[in-house]
């Protein structure tokens, strides 16, 4: 029996790298995706081999939605030459950027940028694969905990989250004749380069998100990688439509 694929954007480092690795040490081969980490993302794919799994890395800027029917071309040839498949199980949309700022200082450049990588990329993505995504696939969002509450300077950057969030039930709606389930994590304050690198090398607001948090620190990549292998494992079947929040308790 052929091993189970996933897609997973953004795939060379932070959350993007734990997610591939936990994947493949339950049994998931993986293709990922970068932007310009193309070094990192051999380094993943080497990893997961190294440990007895295929893996394959291709270069895409998901913001750049013309390019999706050139990826989609690629991947095809992908699956079937190095993977000896023609769909894939799973598709993670995790890439993503930190375009931090006031509501008030928020430029329309930024605005764009948030909106072409978090909502329109994921978006016409997801159509796009949907012809190369197996009957009973599963699709994983990847959104943010401050659709719950208010961080400082993450307006747009939620707003654009909370549209994900919202697409994600409809598609759980519409794609559910294929069998296909829906979801969308939410994490909370993780120590990865998201945004410079804030939680992780700024003491002060890692101590804060931590102070907040019920179980007394920030996240790792690890905790984030973890708990998607585990959702995405045959346990977690019947869940659909939902959103899933991965913060610790913070800010309850």
């Amino acid at each position: 029996m052929s091993r189970q694929i996933a897609f997973i954007t953004g795939a060379s480092r932070g959350l993007g790298r734990s997610m591939a690795l936990h994947l493949a040490a339950a049994g998931i081969d993986v293709i990922g995706t970068y932007r310009s980490h193309e070094d990192d993302a051999q380094a993943v794919a080497r990893e997961i081999e190294a440990a007895g799994g295929t893996a394959a890395m291709l270069a895409l800027d998901v913001g750049d939605s013309h390019a999706f029917d050139a990826l989609k071309q690629t991947l095809q040839d992908t699956l079937q030459r190095g993977f000896g498949r023609t769909e894939l199980d799973f598709v993670i949309h995790n890439a993503g950027n930190g375009i931090l700022a006031p509501y008030q200082e928020t430029t329309e450049d930024d605005l764009d940028a948030l909106y072409r990588v978090h909502f329109k990329g994921p978006y016409l993505l997801s159509q796009a694969l949907l012809p190369l995504i197996a009957r009973g696939g599963r699709i994983l969002n990847v959104s943010t905990a401050a659709t719950r509450f208010v961080l400082e300077n993450h307006c747009a950057y939620s707003a654009m989250k909370s549209a994900l969030e919202v697409t994600t039930r409809y598609m759980a709606k519409e794609l559910g004749d294929r069998q296909i389930t829906v979801n969308a994590i939410a994490p909370g304050a993780v120590e990865t380069d998201f945004a410079g690198g804030a939680v992780r090398d700024n003491p002060e607001l890692n101590e804060h998100f931590a102070s907040i948090t019920p179980l007394g620190r920030t996240a790792k990549p690890e905790d984030i990688g973890a708990a998607v292998a585990g959702l995405l494992s045959r346990d977690f079947a019947w869940l659909n439509g939902q959103r899933i929040e991965l913060t610790g308790g913070q800010s309850l």
